[in-house]
């Protein structure tokens, strides 16, 4: 399975931004889906992640209530659409897949796609 990320850009503090991860050469629905970034000088961290039917959703602290994940199926895609943006949230971010036959997230992510950069200027 490959991944295209994309949806970044530049943005002022306050602003919004929807990220898309797309697959390719497998269909989306086996597979749970993290969002994680890379600032610089930091670990990468995950921001959101989702189960194989959107029926289970998990968020990093620092995003909780600003940052909404999702996913279509049918359009072999997963947003992540980031919203109330701080400077803080600079960063790159990638998504990343895992297969798996349970509807929870997991821990454990064996395909990555590229990633997408965020800037969110003061």
């Amino acid at each position: 399975v490959q991944l295209q990320a994309s949806g970044g850009g530049l943005v002022q503090a306050g602003g919004s931004l929807r990220l898309s991860c797309v697959f390719s050469g497998r269909t989306s629905n086996n597979y749970a889906v993290g969002w994680f970034r890379q600032a610089p000088g930091k670990e990468r961290e995950l921001a959101a992640a989702i189960g194989r039917n959107a029926g289970s959703t998990t968020y990093a602290d620092s995003v909780k209530g600003r940052f909404t994940i999702s996913r279509d199926n049918a359009k072999n895609t997963v947003y992540l659409q980031m919203n109330s943006l701080k400077p803080e949230d600079t960063a790159i971010y990638y998504c990343a897949a895992q297969f798996t036959f349970s509807s929870f997230t997991t821990d454990t992510y064996n395909y990555w796609g590229n990633g997408t950069l965020v800037t969110v200027s003061s």
